[in-house]
C-alpha cells in the first residue's frame, strides 16, 4: 500500500478490469498491458470511452514496448515499467491523479487577485532560466533550483507583495539575491537582476493583465510579444520561456488561449534526458561521455541540436500519439523526476534560456 492512495479494487484481466472501474470509478488505473481475455490496450480504450475523465497509467515490462504507444492513442496518461519502485508508483499516480499538468500552490504563489497571480507567475517565468548553475545555488532541504527559486519569490510575494513596474525597473543584483537567499556575488543573481529589469521595461505602464490582453487570447502571439520585447526570452527556434509564459498562465486559470495546443515542447535539459535514457535520442559518444563526465556545455551548436532534435522528436510522437506537444511535455517532465533519470547526469549549459 502507497501513503495517501486509496486500493480500491484489483482485476486478473482485462474485462474485470473495466468492470470494476465502471463500479468504482477511481480517480487512477493502473492498467497492465499484457492481459488474458482483453488486453490493456482495449480495456483503457473501452474505459475512456465509457468514463471520460478516468485516468490511466499504463504498466509494461519495456519502456520501448509498441505497445506503450497504443495505450497512449487509446487514452493512457502515461506509463510505468513495471520495476519502477513504490516511490516512483506514487508518485506517477499523484501526478496524474491531479491532471495533465499543475502548478503547485505550496511552491508558487496562486492565491492572490487575478492580477497579483499573473505577475507572480510573469516574475518567475522571467527568471526561470539558469539551470546550467542550479548545482551551485543554496537550494532549501528537499528542493530542486526551480523550487527554491519559485518558493522564495512566493515568500517575497506573500510578506512584502509584488515588485511595481518601477521597482522591477530600478532592481539591483543585492536585492534579488537577498529576496532568492543567494550570495549576491553569484553570477546568475546578475543575470536574473538584468532580467526583471527588462520586464519592468516591457510592462512600461501597464498591468500584466493588460499585457496578456494585448495578445487577444493567442499564446502564440503573447509568446511572440515577449520575445521580441526581451532579450533574455529570445531563444530564437526554441523560445522556451516565451511558451511557458501563457502555458502557465493557463493552468493557473488567470487567463484562457485558443491556440494552447500549438505550441512546441518547452525545450530545455531534461526532456531530452529522458529521451536519451528512453533511447529516443542517442546520442555522439564524445558527447555523451562528456555529458556523462558532468562538464558543461558551451551554449552553441551541441546543446542547439540537442534540443531541436527533441523537439523535433516530440512533434513526430505527438502526432503518433493524437496528443499536444506541451502535454507529452509535462509527461515526460513527471517522467524525469523520477529516481532512475536522477541517477543518470543530464547536459548542462550556463545559458539564458532554460
Amino acid at each position: 500500500l502507497l501513503s495517501g492512495i486509496e486500493l480500491v479494487a484489483t482485476a486478473s484481466d482485462g474485462e474485470e478490469a473495466v468492470a470494476l472501474a465502471l463500479e468504482h470509478e477511481p480517480d487512477v488505473v493502473l492498467m497492465d498491458l499484457r492481459m488474458p481475455r482483453m488486453d490493456g490496450i482495449a480495456a483503457t480504450r473501452c474505459l475512456r470511452e465509457q468514463l471520460p475523465g478516468i485516468r490511466v497509467i499504463a504498466l509494461t515490462t519495456f519502456a520501448d514496448d509498441e505497445s506503450v504507444l497504443g495505450a497512449l492513442r487509446a487514452g493512457a496518461r502515461g506509463y510505468l515499467t513495471k520495476d519502477a519502485g513504490a516511490e516512483d508508483i506514487r508518485a506517477a499516480i499523484l501526478a496524474v491523479a491531479a491532471g495533465d499538468a499543475t502548478l503547485d500552490p505550496a511552491v508558487h504563489h496562486l492565491d492572490g487577485s487575478r492580477e497579483e497571480v499573473a505577475r507572480y507567475l510573469l516574475t518567475l517565468d522571467t527568471i526561470n532560466f539558469g539551470s546550467g548553475w542550479f548545482p551551485t545555488l543554496l537550494k532549501r532541504p528537499g528542493c530542486s533550483g526551480y523550487t527554491t527559486v519559485a518558493s522564495r519569490l512566493r515568500e517575497r510575494f506573500r510578506s512584502e507583495g509584488p515588485w511595481s513596474n518601477a521597482q522591477l525597473r530600478a532592481l539591483d543584483t543585492v536585492t534579488v539575491a537577498a529576496t532568492l537567499g543567494q550570495p549576491a556575488d553569484h553570477e546568475l543573481m546578475a543575470l536574473y537582476a538584468q532580467a526583471l529589469r527588462a520586464l519592468g521595461r516591457w510592462l512600461g505602464a501597464h498591468s500584466v493583465l493588460e499585457a496578456i490582453h494585448e495578445a487577444a487570447g493567442s499564446a502564440q502571439a503573447l509568446a511572440t510579444m515577449l520575445s521580441r520585447g526581451m532579450p533574455l526570452f529570445d531563444d530564437r527556434g526554441f523560445y522556451k520561456r516565451a511558451q511557458i509564459v501563457p502555458a502557465n498562465l493557463a493552468l493557473a486559470g488567470v487567463s484562457t488561449f485558443s491556440d494552447l495546443d500549438t505550441l512546441t515542447i518547452f525545450a530545455d535539459n531534461l526532456v531530452p534526458h529522458v529521451l536519451r535514457c528512453d533511447g529516443v535520442l542517442i546520442y555522439d559518444p564524445r558527447l555523451a561521455a562528456h555529458i556523462d563526465a558532468g562538464r558543461l556545455l558551451r551554449p552553441g551548436p551541441q546543446e542547439q541540436e540537442i534540443r531541436a532534435c527533441a523537439v523535433h522528436a516530440c512533434e513526430l510522437l505527438s502526432a503518433r500519439l493524437g496528443v499536444p506537444a506541451r502535454v507529452l511535455d509535462n509527461w515526460l517532465w513527471n517522467r524525469g523526476a523520477s529516481a532512475q533519470y536522477k541517477a543518470q547526469r543530464r547536459h548542462r549549459c550556463r545559458c539564458v534560456y532554460y
